[in-house]
């Protein structure tokens, strides 16, 4: 069946209806009609089977078949991530949505070469949330990432003092393999950490001193292999071993 995506607020309403972008896609995409059946998501762990039970020029009202509740992953995903020039961050965005991402954090560093007007930050991460929005839908994941407005190094240090196990994927040498790290935290806690973030740099790796900032506020390099990888590359990378991890038998 295809699949919407409706705010939680929306999804909560006796007769739930399509407007907008969604509607359009429905009624003039897709060419649903009366009585077809289609699935609701509303980025809150809800999905709604439902029937489409009156079609407008512009709208689609809805009738709820079976609500479905999934709960949340034991483990949130933070990623911070150097943001790249041109399309390449909505990539990053989309299959980190797939990977099970909770949080989206675009990194401004010494290094960025993908710049943003201040003035544009605002409709630039409104743009990168709807991309995630067609993720969800694209995967029928039940739980929509947060894509956040960018920040400093420095801010995302303060930041990951928060997580149980931040990391930083790094080329320096002394980096740690990610399994280390997540069998000194299991041995520490005698269990799995309920957040872990990944901070990737931008092409060049972030700069000795920015590695020192996350370092300090606790944050553990590893490695990711004895190639070179291009940021997208490196941050596809260390979201699946995150989730292999987080999600192995033990």
């Amino acid at each position: 069946m295809h699949r919407f995506y409706l705010p939680p607020a929306e999804c909560r309403a006796l007769v739930p209806t399509l407007t907008g972008r969604e509607a359009h896609h429905a009624l003039h995409v897709l060419r649903l009609r009366r009585g077809d059946p289609l699935v609701l998501l509303d980025g809150q762990g809800q999905t709604l089977v439902c029937q489409i039970a009156a079609t407008g020029r512009e709208d689609l009202e809805l009738k709820v078949v079976e609500r479905q509740a999934q709960p949340p992953l034991p483990c949130s995903i933070l990623l911070a991530q150097a943001v790249p020039k041109g399309k390449k961050f909505e990539e990053i965005i989309e299959k980190a949505t797939e990977l099970g991402v909770s949080r989206i954090v675009p990194l401004f560093t010494e290094r960025t070469v993908g710049k943003i007007d201040p003035a544009d930050q605002a409709r630039k991460v409104a743009k990168w949330q709807q991309v995630a929005v067609e993720a969800i839908k694209q995967c029928g994941a039940p739980w929509l990432p947060r894509v956040e407005l960018p920040m400093a190094v420095e801010h995302f240090a303060q930041e990951q003092q928060k997580i149980d196990l931040p990391l930083v994927g790094s080329l320096a040498s002394g980096s740690s393999h990610p399994r280390t790290c997540f069998d000194e935290f299991k041995r520490a806690r005698e269990h799995l950490p309920n957040s872990v973030s990944i901070a990737i740099g931008p092409e060049g790796d972030f700069t000795a001193a920015e590695l020192a900032k996350l370092q300090a506020a606790g944050a553990q390099p590893i490695t990711l292999g004895p190639l070179v990888l291009k940021t997208d590359t490196a941050a596809f990378y260390c979201l699946s071993i995150i989730n292999y991890e987080l999600r192995a038998p033990h």
